[in-house]
């Protein structure tokens, strides 16, 4: 593609405005608020959103991952442990996710520290999944190198057939995690890049602070 044509990709957003006087005190439900505007418009995955992590050094990584839960305790997602984020989340659990919905002209930026979710509450977690989702978890060894796609089908009908009429074991490396904000920003897009951007930082265990940002 050519530079040109890359460098005129743009929209002009109008599509809503988000003012401080609109927002609920409470960014956690402000983001239910967007959440249920998002499922009203039948969004494809609403729930997905990236999932920023860092090593102990700086080098940064992410990728999409699912929201599976949130409260005013935070928000909640399921991966393998031993995988590059859930590698990187052991050793500095700071963590930051982004919901894009661009259909809506809104984006939600969220930062905060990570904590497991208990052994009880992801094995209650990983039992209510489709079965296949279970074997798959069990088979796939998350972000190490593999021979073949071969290799994991293989694995997984071996597994499909002995656990056919039995219950599949959580593995003990996959589970939850929390993210516990202590910062949330939510967007929404605005004619000319005059975007609104109203940040909630945390002030205290109960309280929070909203500021307006620029765009």
């Amino acid at each position: 593609m050519e530079q040109e044509i890359i460098e005129n990709l743009r929209r002009d957003y109008r599509a809503a405005t988000l003012s401080e006087a609109d927002v609920n005190a409470s960014p956690i439900r402000q983001f239910d608020k967007w959440f249920n505007d998002a499922i009203n418009a039948k969004l494809y995955e609403p729930n997905a959103m990236t999932l920023a992590t860092a090593t102990t050094d700086g080098r940064p990584s992410a990728r999409i991952v699912l929201l599976k839960g949130f409260s005013e305790e935070g928000f909640k997602f399921y991966t393998n442990y031993l995988s590059r984020k859930g590698k990187e989340l052991t050793k500095n659990p700071l963590a930051s996710l982004i919901f894009y919905w661009p259909e809506m002209e809104r984006q939600i930026r969220i930062e905060g520290t990570i904590e497991k979710l208990s052994k009880e509450y992801s094995t209650t977690y990983f039992h209510s999944r489709p079965k296949g989702s279970q074997i798959g978890a069990v088979v796939s060894p998350q972000s190490q190198e593999i021979s073949s796609h071969q290799e994991l089908e293989t694995r997984w009908q071996q597994l499909e057939n002995e656990y056919e009429n039995k219950e599949v074991p959580k593995p003990a490396h996959w589970g939850g995690y929390i993210l516990k904000p202590r910062w949330i920003e939510f967007w929404q897009g605005r004619s000319s890049r005059l975007h609104d951007r109203i940040l909630y930082k945390k002030a205290d265990q109960q309280h929070w602070k909203i500021v307006r940002l620029a765009p």
